[in-house]
C-alpha cells in the first residue's frame, strides 16, 4: 500500500462512494468530486500523489464500461471520440507530472471555482443540450475536439474531480452536442485520460492497490448501472442530473472553504 495502512473499517465507506461515483460519472460525470474526498477521509496520511493515483485506479474500471455501455447503445461518432481521446491521454500524462507538485490545499478551490462557472452557464441556457445542433462541421470539429481533449486531459491528470462533468460541458456548449451524445463521447475519452494518468503515477508506486481495487470493483457496477439509466432516459434526464450533482458539488465544497462542515 505504499506506506499506507489499509484499514478494514473503511472497506464499506470506499465501496459505497465508489458506487455512486461510478454511478454519476457515467450519466454526467464528476464522480470523482464523491470519490477523491472519501479516499483522503480514508486515507489521511495519504500524499496528493497517492491520493489521484488511487482514484484514478478506481474510476478507470467504471470509465471503460460506461464507455462500452454507451457505445453499445448510443453509437457516438468515432471520428470526433477517438482523435480526441488521443491528445486527451497525452494532455493526461502530462497533467499527472503536474499534480505530483499540487499540495491538497489547492485542490478544493480550484474545482469550486470550474463548478460555478459551469453550472451558472448550464442554469442560463435551458434549452443547452436538449438536441444536438454541431456549431462546427468537418476538420475544424475534429480540431475543437481535440483542443478542448487535451486542455481536459490536463487537468485530469493534475487534479480530476469533475472532469466527466467539465467535458460533457465542453461538448455541449462549445461543439453543440445533445447531453446524451454528450456523455458518450466524454466516456471514451475519460478513458483515455485516467489512462494516461495511471502509465505515470503507476510506476512511480503512487497507487494504493487494495483501495483501489475496491475502488474499482464498485466504480465498474455503478458505471454500468449508470449508463443504461442515462441511456433510457435521455438527455433531459441526463441534464437535470447535471445540475443538481454541480450544485451539489458547489455546496459541499463551499462549505468545506468556509468552515461549515
Amino acid at each position: 500500500m505504499t506506506g499506507v495502512d489499509f484499514g478494514g473499517e473503511f472497506l464499506i465507506w470506499l465501496a459505497v462512494a465508489g458506487l455512486v461515483a461510478g454511478w454519476i460519472d457515467a450519466v454526467v460525470g464528476g464522480g470523482g468530486l464523491v470519490q477523491l474526498p472519501a479516499i483522503l477521509l480514508a486515507f489521511p496520511g495519504a500524499s496528493p500523489a497517492q491520493v489521484l493515483a488511487t482514484n484514478k485506479l478506481g474510476s478507470i474500471a467504471g470509465t471503460t464500461t460506461s464507455a462500452i455501455t454507451y457505445y453499445r447503445r448510443v453509437r457516438p461518432d468515432l471520428r470526433t471520440a477517438l482523435p480526441m481521446a488521443a491528445v486527451a491521454f497525452l494532455g493526461a500524462m502530462g497533467g499527472a507530472l503536474i499534480g505530483l507538485h499540487i499540495p491538497k490545499a489547492a485542490f478544493n478551490p480550484i474545482i469550486l471555482v470550474l463548478l460555478v462557472v459551469v453550472g451558472a452557464y448550464t442554469l442560463l441556457r435551458p434549452d443547452l443540450g436538449s438536441v444536438t445542433a454541431l456549431r462546427f462541421s468537418g476538420a475544424r470539429h475534429t480540431g475543437v475536439a481535440m483542443v478542448t481533449g487535451f486542455v481536459i486531459g490536463i487537468y485530469d491528470g493534475a487534479l480530476g474531480p469533475g472532469t466527466g462533468s467539465f467535458m460533457v460541458f465542453a461538448l455541449v456548449g462549445l461543439l453543440g452536442y445533445a447531453f446524451l451524445d454528450a456523455s458518450a463521447k466524454a466516456k471514451i475519452t475519460n478513458f483515455a485520460t485516467n489512462l494516461g494518468a495511471l502509465v505515470i503515477f503507476a510506476p512511480g508506486g503512487h497507487v494504493m492497490w487494495a483501495a483501489g481495487a475496491v475502488l474499482a470493483g464498485a466504480n465498474l457496477v455503478g458505471g454500468y448501472i449508470g449508463a443504461r439509466t442515462a441511456v433510457a432516459r435521455g438527455s433531459g434526464f441526463v441534464r437535470l442530473v447535471f445540475v443538481l450533482v454541480v450544485g451539489a458539488f458547489i455546496v459541499r465544497i463551499g462549505g468545506d472553504l468556509i468552515g461549515w462542515w
